[in-house]
């Protein structure tokens, strides 16, 4: 272990129940200085279009956090040992004020970035991804894999509104964020608008993996293509909570039946070892529609999942 990097606190020596609650037990810090990847909430969901919420989000993943500990039991990853990690606190947020409100997270992740820290954050509705991309992508359009039940490329809601959690990777995409052809979008299902929903989506190349085919092809198969898809650039991860099956994530604005178990939903992230990832999220965990913690629980064990892939991604650029 190296004493240099942040280390959560001992559950063996200080009870979960007890204590700040941070993300993972991890040290709270007030700059992302020093940090090789900054664990970040964006408690703001401004772009939701029925059951609000996610705002919420961070907090309870932070509580739920709790319950992780040190080492992943499949890959043997210690990710506190190979990485600087800490919890950064809260993004600015507007709750009144949507395009201030994407400004001000875009701003608070443009210094994680700035500080060279990969951002991993907690939401926040889907819009938030899309300041986090504003960021994270400034300087050259990233690859993406896409974990939802919804491809979030709808073009407007309310009167030709621009902006919400339906909307985010269609302005991406317009704004030059995303590469649509380094795209995969995996899990979609659910009742649509209309029989062109996904028209746009898929003129720009970007590749859907509907829930029925991912069963019938299984994890490997369809994590091998997505892997095919990002390559070996540089690649955004953003996984929505309402993936997972509404059975085992209930806390959600848009549940959408027949989704991923938590186990799948692990399997699919320990498969993007290797990628380089340059950050990630995940978002719409909404705990006033919470049973037991359980959607905010399988955020938290979800977020270190993909601390456990990106880790050593940032292990081996220290490699050189």
């Amino acid at each position: 272990m190296t004493s240099a990097f942040h280390q959560p606190v001992d559950a063996a020596e200080v009870p979960r129940f007890a204590g700040h609650s941070t993300f993972m037990r991890l040290p709270a810090v007030a700059s992302p200085e020093g940090l090789d990847i900054a664990l970040v909430g964006i408690p703001w969901d401004g772009g939701t279009t029925n059951r609000a919420g996610a705002r919420h989000g961070p907090r309870e993943v932070r509580n739920q956090s709790s319950l992780i500990r040190r080492v992943h039991h499949v890959s043997g990853v210690e990710p506190f040992s190979i990485a600087n990690v800490a919890d950064v606190g809260d993004v600015s947020v507007n709750p009144i004020d949507l395009m201030d409100g994407l400004k001000r997270i875009e701003e608070g992740i443009a210094a994680i970035v700035a500080a060279g820290a990969l951002p991993l954050s907690v939401g926040g509705d889907h819009l938030t991804t899309l300041p986090v991309l504003r960021a994270v992508a400034k300087s050259r359009p990233v690859g993406m894999v896409h974990f939802d039940a919804h491809t979030d490329t709808n073009d407007s809601y309310f009167g030709g509104n621009k902006y919400t959690h339906g909307t985010p990777f269609r302005r991406a995409i317009e704004e030059g964020l995303l590469d649509p052809k380094r795209m995969v979008q995996i899990g979609i299902r659910g009742s649509i608008y209309d029989t062109t929903d996904h028209d746009w989506a898929k003129s720009q190349g970007i590749r859907i993996i509907y829930m029925e085919e991912f069963v019938a092809r299984g994890v490997e198969d369809v994590m091998a293509e997505a892997r095919a898809i990002v390559g070996d650039g540089a690649t955004y991860v953003t996984f929505d909570i309402d993936s997972i099956d509404p059975s085992m994530a209930p806390g959600t604005g848009t549940p959408e039946i027949g989704g991923f178990t938590t186990r799948e939903a692990q399997q699919l992230v320990r498969l993007l070892a290797g990628i380089d990832i340059v950050g990630a999220d995940v978002v719409e965990v909404a705990p006033p529609f919470d049973v037991a913690g359980l959607t905010a629980l399988a955020g938290a064990n979800i977020l270190f999942e993909l601390l456990c892939v990106m880790a050593p991604c940032v292990a081996r650029r220290r490699a050189g």
